[in-house]
C-alpha cells in the first residue's frame, strides 16, 4: 500500500502494522501542518510559550516558570525535548540542564492537546490557548491540587508573554464515560455538554506532546463498534496501551446535549450574536439527523483515511461552514446562509480591502479571498463589512434584523426538538423558560419599547454632531414628530438629510438615542424646536434625567428575576415637555389669574397647567418602555397606567418626577409627584377602593379596584355567538340546553370546550373553510377564509397563536415549583364538510416540522394614538414599517415590500405572524381572542392592499 491510497481497516481481514502505522503518520502530518500554522500567526513571545510547555510540564526545575515543588507530577510520554526548546530554555534560566528521564520512570501525564482558534481560519493575536492535559488515572487528590498550581503559575507567565493560556486537566478514563469536574475550554458550557465537546476536540485539536488518541485507529465505520474494535487493537498488541490516550467515541449523542449546547450558545449570542450563529447552525444541522448524527469529526476522520489532506478544507471553520452551506443550500435557506457567511467573515476579522495592511498569515488571506469569490462578493460588500468598526445606528439596524430574526428561529427550533424528542430534563426546560425570556427582554418588539439594536454588532454608534428637528408629519396632516440626524443642520437642511429616528414625542427619541449609544457625553447637539417651547437647558436636561435612570451600560438581569413577571423597577414622569403651559394658556385665551395656589386647580380656568405626560420606564428585565399621556384625562390615565404596573405584593417602583418648562415648574412637578404617591399609597391598603382629587373644579374619581356583575338576556340563537364572544377574565364554561341549538355547528364545538387549552375548530365548505376558536377562557372567535390546503390553511394560525403563547408565558411566574402549565393549542376538524349538519368532531395535528420551516414574518404592534386613536406599527422580516413614516398609505407600503420579496409570480394571502396589543392593554392583558380579532382586521387591510399592487 502506497501512502497515498486510501487506507482501509478490517479486523476479520487482518491488520497490517505498517498501515496503522501509516494512518498515524497521516494525522500526523495535518497536525504538524496545523501547529505551523498556529506558529506563524503568533508573535514571538507567544512562540516561546507554546514551544516551551511540553519541556515545563516534562520536567521539574526551581527556576523554569511553573515550578511548585519537586513532588510535581511531571514527565509526559514519549517526549523528548529538541535543541530549539533546550536552547530557550536556558535563555530563561542559565542553571537549567536537561537530564533524559530513565526507562522505568514516572510519566503521569500522557498528553497534551492545544484546542481553540490557533492554527485555523479565525487565529488572531488574541486568541486563546486552550490546552488540555491529559493525566494518569492514578493521581492522588495532593498530587493533582500540586499540578493544578503549576497551570495556574504557567498561565500567569505565559500572560506576562502576551499569551492568553489556560490548562484544563483531563482523566481520561473518566472522561471516557461522560464525568468531569470543570469546564474543558474558555468557550465550554459544562458537565451537560459532553459528546459535542469531544467532537470538537478531535476534529480541531492540535497534538503537542505525549500519547496519541486511539480513536485515530478506529475507522468512522467502526464508530458504534468502537470498544470491541478497540480492544481488539489493544489485545492483539496492534496497539500498545502505553502509546494511546482514550478519550471515548463519538458512536451516540444524547439529544439532550442539543438542548444544552444549543442554550448555552442563545445565552452568549444575546450579546455576542455573530460569534454564536455558527455553533447554533452546527447544532440545528446536528439535532436535525438525530438519531443518525454525521458528527464533523466523523468526516475528518474520513477524509484522512481517504488521504484528502487539502488544508484549507481540512480548516475547522471552512468545514463547519461547509456543512453548514449544505444543509441550508439543501432548504432553499438563501438569507440565513449570507448570515452565515458574513458571521464567518467578521468572525475571521481581516480585511479585504483598504491600503492598511492587514495584520495575520498569508495563507488566511487567501483563503478568506477564495471563499468571498465562492459567495460572489463585490468590492462593495467587503468594504461595507470591512468598515464595521465605525458602523453606526443604520448599518446596526439592518443587521439586527437577520440576526434577532436567526436567534429567535434558533429558540424556536431547541424548543420544538425538546419537545419531540423529551431531550428537555427539569433542568434544561427552567434553562429553556429563563433564556425565552432574556431573548424576549432583549429583542421582542411591544408599543412603547425603546429596542436594543447594538447586540454586539458595532464597537460604538455615538454620533459626534447631531441636529434634533421637531416638524410636521407630511404623511398625517396636523401631526407632528421628531427627527434626529447626523451633522450640524441649518433650518430646511434636515429635509434633503436621511433621517436616524424618528419618533411622535421628543423623550421617546432622547430615551432611543440614550439606550443605544448615539448620544453619549461627547456628543454636541444642535436644536431646531419647531412650534415646541423646547429649549437648550430643557434638551441637556431631559438627557441627565435618562443617564440617571438608565446607566449603561446596564448589568445583567438575575435569573431570580427572570423567573417572575417583569415589573417597574425605575419610572422616571416628566410633565410638559416642551411647552410652557402658561404661554399655551394665553394663546388659547384662557383668562390667568395671579393667584396661585394649585398647579392643577386655578379659579376661573377650566384647564390646568399639566397638559402633557411622558413616562419612561425601567423595568426588572432591563427592558425600557416610554408611553406619552395628553388630552383632558392625561394625568389620570398615567396614574391608572403606572398603578396597573405594579403587580400586588411588589415593591414599588423607585418614581422620579420631573418637570423642565418655563413657568411653574418646581410646583407642578411636586404637586403630580403628589397625587402619585397617595394613590400609591392608597393602593396598599385593603380597604381603599376609589381615590378621588379636584381638578378643573370638577371631581375625577379613580377606581383602584372594581368588581363587575353582567346580567344578558338572550333573545334568539342568533345573539349566542355575539355573547359567546365578549370578554372574560377568566375561564367559564357553557352548559347547553341539549334543544337550544339545533343543527349549528356550536352544538359539537362548546361542548368541547376544556381549560388550559386554546381549541381550533374548522369545516371545510366548497373553497370555504369555516374556522371557530375557543380561547384560554372558552371566549369564541369565528372567521370565514377561503381554503386551498389545510397546511396553508392551519399553520400560519399555529404560527400565530405559537407567538401569542410566547408573549403570554413571558408574563407568568416561573419561580413556583409548580408553575402553571403552557396552554394547549389542540385542532379539530368538523365532519363531514360541506353546508350540511356536521356529526362529529376529529382531532387533528400538525406536523412540528410545519411551523420550523421559513417563512415570511409580519408582525403587528398596535398603540394608543393620538386623540384616542391607535397606532400601528408593521414590520416585515424585521423591518419597520409606522404610520408615522407612511400615514394612511401604510398597508399599500407593507403590499409593496411583501410582493416584491416573494419569488412566486403567483398572488396568496399574507398572515400576521405575531401581534402586541401592550400599548392597548397592558402586559398581561391580551386574550387569544382579542388577538385574533386584531390579527383578521389587519390581515383584510393588507390583503386588500395587495390586492391593488
Amino acid at each position: 500500500m502506497t501512502r497515498t491510497q486510501e487506507i482501509q481497516i478490517d479486523l476479520n481481514e487482518g491488520i497490517d502494522r505498517q498501515t496503522l502505522t501509516h494512518l498515524r503518520e497521516r494525522f500526523l502530518h495535518v497536525n504538524r501542518a496545523r501547529l505551523l500554522r498556529a506558529t506563524e500567526g503568533l508573535t514571538p513571545r507567544q512562540q516561546t510559550v507554546l514551544s516551551l510547555l511540553p519541556l515545563f510540564f516534562h520536567v521539574n526545575h526551581p527556576l523554569l516558570p511553573g515550578y511548585v515543588s519537586g513532588s510535581t507530577p511531571a514527565g509526559v510520554a514519549g517526549y523528548e525535548p529538541d535543541g530549539p526548546a533546550l536552547t530557550e530554555a536556558q535563555r530563561l534560566t542559565r542553571s537549567f540542564s536537561y537530564k533524559a528521564r530513565t526507562p522505568t520512570a514516572q510519566l503521569p501525564i500522557h498528553g497534551l492537546f492545544l484546542m481553540g482558534s490557533l492554527g485555523t481560519l479565525a487565529q488572531t493575536d488574541q486568541s486563546d490557548m486552550d490546552v488540555w492535559i491529559c493525566h494518569g488515572p492514578d493521581l492522588s487528590e495532593m498530587a493533582l491540587e500540586e499540578l493544578r498550581k503549576k497551570c495556574q503559575l504557567l498561565e500567569a507567565w505565559a500572560a506576562g508573554l502576551g499569551a492568553d493560556a489556560h490548562f484544563f486537566l483531563i482523566d481520561a478514563p473518566r472522561f471516557a464515560l461522560g464525568e468531569r469536574d470543570a469546564r474543558l475550554s474558555t468557550d465550554d458550557c459544562g458537565t451537560t455538554q459532553h459528546y459535542l465537546l469531544l467532537d470538537e476536540f478531535y476534529r480541531t485539536a492540535i497534538w503537542l506532546a505525549g500519547r496519541t488518541p486511539m480513536w485515530w485507529w478506529v475507522p468512522a465505520n467502526e464508530e458504534a463498534n468502537y470498544a470491541e474494535f478497540t480492544h481488539t487493537l489493544l489485545s492483539k498488541r496492534f496497539i500498545r496501551a502505553d502509546e494511546t490516550v482514550d478519550l471515548g467515541h463519538l458512536a451516540h449523542i444524547p439529544p439532550g446535549e442539543f438542548v444544552g449546547a444549543g442554550l448555552w450558545q442563545l445565552f452568549k449570542g444575546i450579546e455576542s450574536p455573530y460569534k454564536s450563529v455558527l455553533k447554533l447552525l452546527l447544532i440545528e444541522v446536528y439535532a436535525s439527523e438525530h438519531p443518525k448524527v454525521q458528527c464533523l469529526s466523523l468526516r475528518f476522520k474520513q477524509a484522512v483515511y481517504a488521504h484528502q489532506l487539502d488544508l484549507d478544507e481540512l480548516d475547522p471553520y471552512v468545514v463547519v461552514y461547509r456543512r453548514i452551506e449544505q444543509y441550508l443550500k439543501a432548504r432553499g435557506d438563501v438569507e440565513r446562509l449570507e448570515l452565515v457567511r458574513r458571521s464567518l467573515y467578521l468572525k475571521v476579522n481581516r480585511k479585504l480591502t483598504g491600503t492598511l495592511a492587514q495584520r495575520g498569515t498569508q495563507w488566511q488571506r487567501q483563503l478568506l479571498e477564495r471563499l468571498a469569490r465562492e459567495w460572489g462578493w463585490d468590492e462593495r460588500q467587503l468594504a461595507w463589512l470591512d468598515s464595521r468598526p465605525v458602523w453606526k445606528a443604520e448599518q446596526a439596524v439592518h443587521e439586527r434584523r437577520a440576526l434577532v430574526h436567526e436567534l429567535n428561529y434558533s429558540y424556536r427550533f431547541l424548543s420544538q426538538f425538546a419537545r419531540d424528542e423529551q431531550a428537555a430534563g427539569l433542568t434544561n426546560k427552567r434553562d429553556l423558560n429563563v433564556l425565552g425570556r432574556r431573548l424576549y427582554a432583549a429583542f421582542e418588539r411591544k408599543a412603547g419599547k425603546v429596542d436594543h439594536i447594538n447586540p454586539g454588532i458595532a464597537p460604538n454608534l455615538a454620533q459626534d454632531l447631531l441636529t434634533l428637528v421637531h416638524s410636521p408629519n407630511k404623511k398625517e396632516p396636523g401631526e407632528f414628530h421628531w427627527g434626529v440626524y447626523r451633522g450640524n443642520l441649518a433650518v430646511h437642511e434636515w429635509e434633503h438629510t436621511p433621517v436616524i429616528k424618528r419618533s411622535p414625542a421628543l423623550l421617546e427619541l432622547l430615551a432611543w438615542c440614550h439606550r443605544n449609544g448615539v448620544i453619549d457625553s461627547s456628543t454636541r447637539l444642535a436644536l431646531n424646536p419647531g412650534t415646541t417651547d423646547v429649549s437648550e437647558y430643557e434638551l441637556f436636561n431631559l438627557l441627565g434625567c435618562l443617564q440617571q435612570l438608565i446607566p449603561l451600560p446596564l448589568g445583567a438581569v438575575d435569573e431570580t428575576q427572570l423567573l417572575r413577571p417583569s415589573v417597574p423597577a425605575q419610572v422616571l414622569i416628566v410633565v410638559n415637555v416642551g411647552i410652557d403651559p402658561l404661554k399655551h394658556h394665553r394663546e388659547m385665551n384662557i383668562l390667568m389669574t395671579t393667584e396661585r395656589t394649585d398647579s392643577l386647580s386655578y379659579a376661573g380656568v377650566r384647564e390646568n397647567l399639566v397638559l402633557t405626560l411622558d413616562q419612561v420606564t425601567l423595568n426588572s428585565w432591563n427592558e425600557v418602555i416610554v408611553s406619552r399621556f395628553d388630552g383632558e384625562h392625561a394625568l389620570f390615565e398615567c396614574l391608572a397606567d403606572y398603578l396597573n404596573a405594579q403587580p400586588t405584593g411588589r415593591e414599588a417602583p423607585q418614581l422620579r418626577v420631573r418637570c423642565l418648562c418655563h413657568n411653574r415648574a418646581q410646583f407642578i412637578a411636586h404637586r403630580v409627584e403628589g397625587i402619585f404617591n397617595t394613590a400609591q399609597a392608597l393602593r396598599a391598603s385593603a380597604q381603599a377602593l376609589r381615590y378621588v382629587v379636584q381638578v378643573e373644579q370638577r371631581l375625577h374619581v379613580l377606581e383602584l379596584t372594581k368588581e363587575h356583575v353582567h346580567h344578558v338576556a338572550l333573545a334568539d340563537r342568533s345573539a349566542l355567538a355575539g355573547y359567546l364572544s365578549q370578554s372574560l377574565a377568566t375561564y367559564r364554561p357553557v352548559h347547553l340546553d341539549p334543544m337550544a341549538l339545533g343543527e349549528d355547528d356550536l352544538g359539537l364545538i362548546l361542548p368541547k370546550g376544556k381549560p388550559g387549552a386554546i381549541q381550533v375548530f374548522y369545516r371545510l365548505n366548497d373553497g370555504e373553510a369555516d374556522l371557530s376558536v375557543l380561547d384560554e377562557c372558552n371566549v369564541l372567535w369565528q372567521q370565514t377564509v377561503s381554503f386551498h390546503d389545510e397546511m396553508s390553511l392551519l399553520v400560519p394560525l399555529q404560527r400565530f397563536l405559537q407567538a401569542s403563547l410566547f408573549r403570554r408565558e413571558a408574563c407568568q411566574p416561573l419561580e413556583d415549583e409548580s408553575p402553571a402549565p403552557p396552554l394547549d393549542l389542540l385542532y379539530y376538524q368538523l365532519l363531514p364538510s360541506g353546508k350540511g349538519r356536521a356529526r362529529s368532531v376529529e382531532a387533528r395535528r400538525i406536523p412540528a416540522s410545519a411551523a420550523l420551516t421559513p417563512y415570511y414574518e409580519v408582525q403587528a404592534v398596535v398603540g394608543k394614538g393620538a386623540h384616542g386613536g391607535q397606532w400601528v406599527t408593521l414590520f416585515c422580516n424585521q423591518r419597520e414599517f409606522s404610520q408615522m413614516d407612511h400615514g394612511d398609505q401604510l398597508y399599500a407600503a407593507v403590499a409593496r415590500e411583501i410582493v416584491g420579496q416573494r419569488r412566486e409570480t403567483e398572488r396568496y394571502r399574507c398572515y400576521i405572524t405575531d401581534l402586541d396589543l401592550s400599548g392597548l392593554l397592558g402586559e398581561s392583558h391580551s386574550p387569544s381572542h382579542l388577538c385574533l380579532r386584531y390579527k383578521a382586521d389587519l390581515e383584510q387591510a393588507l390583503n386588500e392592499a395587495l390586492a391593488q399592487v
